[in-house]
């Protein structure tokens, strides 16, 4: 490559790195910007070598690597504020850098496949408001051309919200699902084929009632439950696409969408005082952590409103 960047190494080492970012062009067919992403992190982590052995680092020292040296490079990248996105980008170049040496019978130390990537932030669910919610359900009634499409789509929204149900559960129901009774337990095969029982709120029953009744075809036991204009399954992607346009036209934000309103079931079951391993079987969560990570939910949001109604606050702002 004409514009290689000079690495502070040695001639041996500094041809293999030129031909391996040309073969992330030319073989791999990344994007300008990716490579140059890829060429920075390399030559940091040469910088890091050539400090931590007081010279240019040669290709020889690319076998005698030791698992210790490439988490010190971490560490080093991590206290001069590097992200854990930025460090898993260092870490999948190195490695990719690694196994190009290796295609080349190039020795390689085996510490390059036992680094771990670091761990992203967990990043919090952000829960849809009951108005919000709520205005959402009311629209899809209010605008859809069809009558019975607007129930439809009410109806799932109504099941997301008010059951808890990951849209992919919702959308592979069929009738025979659906229980008898109006306060019977509806029955979901969820993650891992495991089957749970989550309670069908009268108004969400009703919901489903009022568009199968609307609906222009019949539904017999195997048929599914929430269909196309067509009659077929109604596909998640109509569904993102739904919330979208609802979305849209409220002027809410991005972060609400089918799984968000899942999100809120759990969040303001939290807030209501329902215990965790309650929520945990009503969302169909094998480990106990997964459901836990609403009470983090549940504290953020708990933080904001302090943040912006306590007179306390608003006077360490002022």
């Amino acid at each position: 490559m004409s514009n290689t960047p000079q690495f502070n190494a040695t001639p041996d080492l500094q041809k293999q790195c030129g031909m391996w970012l040309e073969s992330l062009t030319v073989e791999n067919r990344l994007s300008p910007h990716t490579v140059a992403s890829y060429a920075r992190d390399l030559a940091q982590f040469l910088d890091f070598l050539a400090d931590h052995y007081a010279r240019p680092p040669a290709l020889a020292d690319m076998s005698a690597l030791q698992l210790a040296d490439l988490r010190a490079f971490l560490a080093a990248r991590r206290r001069t504020g590097a992200q854990s996105r930025s460090l898993n980008r260092s870490v999948s170049g190195l490695r990719n850098f690694a196994r190009f040496l290796e295609r080349r019978d190039t020795p390689v130390s085996p510490a390059f496949n036992l680094l771990s990537l670091p761990k992203q932030p967990r990043s919090l669910p952000r829960p849809v408001a009951q108005n919000d919610a709520l205005a959402m359900i009311r629209l899809a009634l209010e605008s859809a051309a069809d009558v019975w499409v607007g129930q439809r789509d009410a109806a799932l929204l109504c099941l997301l919200y008010g059951a808890g149900l990951r849209v992919s559960e919702a959308l592979q129901l069929d009738v025979e699902n659906l229980p008898p009774g109006q306060d019977q337990a509806l029955r979901i095969r969820g993650k891992g084929n495991k089957e749970r029982q989550v309670p069908l709120l009268p108004v969400v029953r009703q919901t489903l009632d009022d568009y199968m009744r609307a609906a222009p075809f019949g539904f017999a036991p195997q048929d599914p439950v929430f269909r196309g204009k067509r009659g077929g399954r109604l596909s998640a992607r109509q569904a993102q696409m739904t919330v979208a346009g609802l979305r849209r036209a409220l002027g809410l934000a991005d972060t609400v969408t089918p799984h968000a309103l899942r999100h809120s079931f759990a969040s303001h079951l939290l807030a209501a005082g329902g215990d965790l391993r309650t929520i945990q079987e009503l969302l169909g969560h094998s480990q106990l952590s997964s459901t836990q990570i609403y009470t983090e939910v549940d504290a953020t949001t708990l933080r904001d409103v302090y943040d912006k109604v306590h007179p306390r606050a608003r006077n360490s702002q002022s």
